[in-house]
């Protein structure tokens, strides 16, 4: 615990950090996740092909690579990053993948009836995505895009090995100083819980304001039919 006060700041520094690189790494995901997923779905097959060959290249090259990748590869072809945003682009890369594949079994979801509907009273591709597709979508993607929001959270941790010092670097430098791994990365360790389980919370509460009214209501009357049944 001396170790821990007498480092506040720094911890604080660190967390901060990891805070930044998440919110960052996953908004940026989800704008070009979405793109893609249209891009997916869209009458035009360059375009179809361009995001499956995304999806299947950043989906599948571990994030760590990706990183080292990103900031030591760049540099070699005349474009210098600061490592944080190298951490965010590799963040950004990689989540992106992931977004695009929810967001797209989240438009299968919808009936092809209602596209059609839509189609037939004049709305074009991106109108019928816009006012019917993506709005019903949204329900069966939250808890999908938790998840992502999640490995990103995790996924943060390995911007210490490209010298970012979110809390990861930060323990793992007060641990060489105090020898202290145990407390260190307990510390580390609590931050991301606190991260993960507050986004999951905020899903949980994004999912239910946006389930319909009725759905909701007839919830518990559904338990009670299943127990009248089987008391019959």
């Amino acid at each position: 615990m001396h170790a821990i006060s007498e480092n506040i700041p720094l911890l604080l520094q660190g967390i901060a950090t990891t805070v930044a690189l998440t919110l960052l790494g996953y908004v940026f995901a989800l704008v070009v996740g979405t793109v893609l997923a249209v891009c997916r779905v869209s009458p035009i097959p360059p375009l179809r092909w361009a995001a499956t060959v995304y999806v299947e290249i950043f989906r599948n090259i571990p994030l760590l690579s990706l990183l080292i990748l990103i900031a030591f590869g760049l540099p070699d072809v005349g474009l210098t990053l600061p490592y944080f945003w190298c951490g965010v682009l590799g963040l950004t890369l990689s989540s992106a993948a992931f977004v695009c594949e929810n967001v797209r079994s989240g438009i299968n979801t919808v009936p092809v009836g209602h596209a059609e509907a839509a189609r037939s009273i004049g709305l074009g591709f991106f109108g019928t995505l816009r006012h019917v597709v993506l709005p019903q979508a949204f329900r069966t993607m939250i808890q999908p895009l938790v998840n992502v929001f999640i490995g990103t959270v995790i996924g943060s941790s390995l911007c210490s090995a490209i010298a970012v010092m979110e809390i990861t670097g930060v323990t793992q430098r007060l641990n060489i100083q105090y020898a202290q791994a145990v407390v260190m990365f307990l510390v580390a360790g609590a931050v991301y819980l606190v991260l993960s389980l507050g986004g999951a919370y905020l899903g949980g509460v994004l999912e239910r304001a946006v389930s319909p009214s009725d759905a909701r209501r007839r919830g518990p009357d559904r338990a009670l039919d299943v127990q009248a049944g089987a008391q019959a």
